[in-house]
């Protein structure tokens, strides 16, 4: 029986007719230099994970202080996703994208020169800030495209994104194994400035959507966390599920090198087995049109829990492998149906319920990559194990008791 959508859900998809006139046609190389910037600036959060074997050998003195860097670079990114994005409703985007697109490249040349380990780490505090901008670009795109065309072009700048995820583990695995990792970022910084360049040459300017204060935008996101309990349910589903899944990348590169003798360029080729990922979110998004959200939602929360049941029990490459194909899978498609979720909620405040829901998926992001981090050294690769398919277990009780509490 195909989904039925609420009467929330239907708001979502009516424009009245002076947004039909507002929305100007995206040209289709506009279009691709913003899909391509969001790869390009998300891929910079991602570096440090299959070169955190060489970060550990380059600052063999604080070794506990290195294992800070995965997390500040997602709670960096948390922070710049829950400070400044929500400026994009009051602010010319082009001025802001691009001046935020400035200051990740002066972070990353800071990383790459880093001289001391908490040097690196205030820089990749500052990486994740500035990386958030590719979450500006996203509802820039939505705004100029044309009513008809939002869920296409929306896809479209997330696809991007989703190729950002994956080529930044290869690329930083790639460039650290054969040019160190200091090279790594120094490529980020480079690719960042042309990525820019294409920006102040393609993007419009756009008008503020809002008046309000800066202060008043911050509060409203308060209240929209208190009165939409879908959008805190769907949060913090995501949150577990990404903890759970940052978690693995924060300590694979750890895992090949003490099991099967392979490096940092290993480790990053790795991630491009996550391209399942990309190829199942169209298919996540018919299935929640057709059965709703929340059958996807709880079906991934159980794969990515059979993944580390997969990675922990069949401990060859190959069992690796299928394993990391399994939680992709399960990760892409629970963060497809919870965004269906949250984009239901409220029309006029799309960009803010944005804020919240990826604010908070970032922070369970930096709590896994931390916790990770914390299971490796206590137990090893089981602990981590573990603890991955805790963190996804926990996304499923907290989607099975709102279904429940929805129910009664």
């Amino acid at each position: 029986m195909p989904y039925q959508p609420t009467d929330q859900d239907s708001a979502v998809q009516s424009f009245g007719p002076e947004e039909a006139k507002a929305a100007p046609e995206l040209r289709p190389v506009l279009l691709t230099v913003m899909a391509l910037a969001c790869g390009v600036f998300v891929a910079n959060v991602y570096y440090n994970q299959p070169i955190f074997e060489l970060l550990l050998r380059a600052y063999p003195n604080a070794p506990s202080t290195v294992g800070l860097i995965p997390m500040a670079t997602q709670l960096g990114f948390a922070c710049g996703l829950f400070l400044l994005i929500p400026l994009g409703d009051r602010m010319d985007r082009r001025r802001l994208i691009l001046w935020q697109a400035a200051a990740l490249c002066m972070a990353l040349i800071s990383l790459a020169t880093a001289p001391y380990a908490w040097v690196a780490v205030i820089a990749s505090v500052a990486v994740g800030i500035t990386g958030s901008v590719a979450q500006q670009i996203v509802p820039f795109a939505a705004g100029l495209a044309a009513p008809d065309r939002r869920g296409q072009v929306v896809g479209t700048v997330m696809s991007g994104v989703l190729c950002g995820i994956l080529l930044g583990r290869a690329v930083g695995g790639f460039a650290g194994g054969h040019w160190g990792w200091r090279a790594t970022f120094g490529f980020g910084a480079t690719l960042s400035a042309l990525m820019w360049v294409a920006l102040w040459v393609w993007l419009p300017s756009s008008r503020p959507e809002t008046r309000d204060t800066y202060a008043a935008l911050m509060k409203s996101l308060a209240a929209l966390w208190r009165d939409e309990p879908r959008l805190r349910r769907a949060t913090c589903i995501q949150a577990a599920l990404f903890g759970s899944f940052i978690g693995l990348w924060t300590i694979l590169s750890l895992h090949m090198h003490e099991a099967f003798g392979l490096g940092a360029q290993a480790a990053g080729l790795m991630g491009m087995v996550g391209a399942a990922g990309i190829l199942i979110a169209p298919l996540a998004g018919r299935i929640a049109d057709r059965r709703g959200p929340y059958v996807v939602i709880g079906l991934g929360c159980l794969i990515m829990a059979l993944s580390y049941v997969v990675m922990g029990v069949w401990g060859s490459l190959i069992g690796l492998v299928v394993g990391i194909v399994v939680l992709d899978l399960g990760e892409q498609a629970a963060l497809i149906s919870n965004q269906h979720v949250v984009y239901t909620l409220r029309q006029d405040a799309r960009s803010r319920l944005n804020t919240i829901f990826m604010s908070g998926m970032f922070v369970g992001g930096a709590a896994g990559s931390w916790a990770a981090s914390l299971a490796w050294r206590t137990g090893g690769w089981p602990t981590v194990c573990t603890l991955g398919g805790m963190f996804a277990l926990l996304g499923f009780a907290i989607h099975f008791y709102g279904r429940l509490g929805q129910a009664r």
